[in-house]
């Protein structure tokens, strides 16, 4: 799976091909924290490893779980790209190419109708 370039991000969803919830239930918090080390500037920062990566965070859409994967993660560190589309290709999670927007666009009335429309097309 690649992202075009019209996609900011890649939501991986914790539901699988045929519509199973993915387990365990921390998944996301997992993967996220296993790709906390990619980030711009690199890891070597103090506290770096407690903290998501930007490039890599884990949410939830739709009420499932998610992990919203940047297309810079694949320009700066094509490995742990790989990785991470491996893995939900390996466990058949859905893959979703959509931009994610800011809380303050989002709570805007009809703004979530507009993000739940573009994240399912």
């Amino acid at each position: 799976m690649s992202a075009t370039p019209s996609s900011n991000e890649v939501f991986i969803r914790g539901i699988t091909r045929d519509g199973r919830t993915f387990r365990p239930s921390d998944w996301a918090e997992r993967l996220a924290g296993v790709m906390a080390q990619f980030r711009p500037g690199g890891a070597a920062r103090p506290g770096g490893h407690i903290a998501y990566s930007p490039w890599c965070v884990p949410t939830t859409l739709d009420g499932a779980k998610c992990v919203v994967v940047n297309r810079a993660l694949r320009d700066h560190e094509p490995m742990a790209w790989d990785f991470v589309m491996g893995f939900a290709k390996d466990n058949e999670l859905q893959v979703i190419e959509a931009c994610l927007l800011p809380d303050s666009i989002a709570s805007v009335p009809d703004a979530d109708s507009s993000a739940q429309s573009a994240s399912s097309a």
